[in-house]
């Protein structure tokens, strides 16, 4: 049986741009939509031109190559002409290829929002969707609340949706704005507007409040919608859109969709997708989430040691599809809970290579558990498992002692008489046998150590040239004044881009945090020292 096109529309620049905390720059919106192109999605919404200085920019010229540039607006106001809403006619002038109309489809928003008859709103659709059309646009209907529209009111959500189909738009997409609509609902509702609508025209923009935006999307693909809304990553007003990152590997891998459905998503860019949802939280500048389907940093993570055993046997067993075809890495964790296949197959991927009856496993292992009892969690901090394991197993040196540091922070008045607060940081250390102290002032304690500590490390300081801290995470392990505190730090080797977890525990959140430090900078001088 042939299978039918389904087409990918991201609205990450524009209903994206509603995340909370999210503010997209001109730059940062060019280089998403080059990510998107990378993709290959078949349409890029790019945001609404005239709605603020960054979007009508973006539009002033064409910002994609293979995919539909697309603008988002509203239809033209009730009780003017197309030609005299200036709304409308900034769209109709914008170097977009496609308009994508907002336009209200419960007869409840009509009369609260708009404040106009329910026929001069399908007037306004029609009207707005014929001008698209005449100006040589590929025009296409967001039918907002459709779901709840039709479920309060059926007769006047299919007449908005009718009249949209029949003005000549070539997508009626069925908007659940909410995020309320269940899988069940979705599928009644879109195979009732089939004997009106062909589902060849009509798509799907899901919203995730329920958790049921890429179950309402995929539902919807088996109704018969022929294109899908989302975003990269799931990002989206309130609680995010149906997550591209999601859809696109399950409809191209899982049946019933492999078999019925093509996407215009080839091997080589699927095999990107983990790279591509990472560079995007690069831009926005957002952790990602390391337990997201596919692309997360332990969607492919193991932790018990009876799951590993098998695992390591065969993949099938605890791996729904093979991790590299969407680009991630099978992971086995140590830990607590780890047996000795977990501990073979993490020393395997991080390169180190060791007989399965050697005896010193044994002694590893009861080291990492030993560790992990008093607060260490080396499943989340690769750097420093490698660290001890080498020790153990080889004979790796430590490259430095530290000899000694200390911090102060003082809260002062500089000479405008502004309230300041000083931090120094003073690291004394043992390089072979040649000392070095250095002294340095920062943003506070672990900032000012940071410093301090790779102001001079004698003979490995153009080893740790390019060495950047990105992320620090602190955690209270238990109660009181006297918590135990655990400190994960993220590092990153600014000149390859490669990225590292150390972690440190300890009564006192400085020394956790420098002995996070120590290891990330033992660590680049062990990976740069050895390339």
């Amino acid at each position: 049986m042939a299978r039918e096109k389904l087409y990918l529309f991201d609205t990450t620049l524009r209903d994206g741009a509603q995340t909370s905390g999210i503010d997209f720059s001109l730059e940062e919106k060019i280089a998403v939509a080059e990510l998107l192109e990378r993709l290959g999605v078949d349409y890029v919404e790019g945001g609404y031109p005239g709605a603020n200085p960054t979007d009508t920019e973006f539009f002033k010229e064409k910002r994609t190559q293979s995919a539909t540039f697309t603008a988002f607006g509203m239809t033209k106001r009730a009780g003017r002409s197309a030609a005299n809403d200036p709304g409308l006619q900034l769209l109709l002038a914008s170097k977009a290829d496609a308009l994508c109309f907002v336009a209200k489809s419960w007869d409840y928003h009509v009369r609260v929002a708009l404040g106009c008859t329910n026929e001069e709103n399908l007037q306004s659709i029609e009207d707005s969707v014929r001008a698209a059309v005449q100006a040589g646009k590929q025009a296409m209907v967001d039918c907002e609340h459709f779901f709840d529209g039709y479920k309060a009111n059926p007769n006047y959500a299919l007449a908005c949706a009718k009249t949209a189909y029949a003005a000549g738009a070539r997508w009626v997409v069925l908007c659940d704005t909410n995020g309320g609509t269940l899988p069940d609902e979705i599928t009644s509702i879109i195979t009732a507007l089939q004997a009106h609508v062909p589902g060849s025209h009509l798509g799907i923009h899901a919203h995730d409040d329920t958790a049921h935006a890429v179950a309402n999307s995929l539902a919807a693909v088996k109704a018969g919608v022929r294109q899908i809304q989302g975003t990269l990553n799931g990002i989206g007003e309130r609680c995010g859109n149906a997550n591209l990152m999601s859809l696109i590997p399950t409809l191209i891998l899982k049946a019933p969709f492999k078999d019925t459905v093509e996407l215009g998503i080839t091997t080589e860019a699927l095999s990107e997708l983990t790279s591509l949802s990472r560079s995007f939280d690069e831009i926005i500048n957002r952790t990602s989430n390391i337990h997201a389907p596919y692309v997360g940093a332990s969607a492919f993570a193991t932790k018990a040691g009876i799951h590993a055993s098998a695992l390591l046997k065969e993949p099938e067993t605890y791996e729904h599809v093979p991790p590299h075809i969407v680009g991630n890495q099978r992971r086995v964790l140590v830990s607590d809970q780890a047996g000795k296949s977990n501990l073979l197959g993490e020393l395997s991927r991080l390169g180190i290579k060791v007989d399965k009856v050697d005896p010193r496993l044994d002694s590893l292992l009861a080291e990492v558990k030993e560790k992990e009892a008093q607060g260490f969690s080396y499943e989340a901090a690769d750097a420093s498992f490698e660290l001890l394991a080498r020790r153990r197993l080889f004979t790796v040196p430590d490259f430095f002692d530290v000899i000694s540091y200390r911090t102060g922070v003082e809260r002062r008045f500089n000479a405008i008489g502004e309230s300041i607060t000083v931090t120094e940081a003073v690291v004394k250390i043992d390089v072979e046998g040649e000392i070095y102290m250095s002294v340095a002032e920062g943003n506070g304690p672990v900032n000012a150590l940071d410093l301090a500590l790779r102001k001079d490390l004698g003979k490995y300081q153009t080893l740790i040239a390019d060495l950047e801290l990105i992320d620090y995470k602190v955690r209270i392990l238990n109660g009181g004044t006297s918590a135990i505190t655990r400190v994960l730090i993220e590092s990153q080797n600014k000149a390859t881009g490669k990225r590292w977890f150390t972690v440190g525990v300890s009564e006192n959140i400085v020394d956790a945090s420098f002995q996070a430090l120590t290891d990330s900078v033992r660590y680049l001088i062990l990976k740069t020292s050895t390339s």
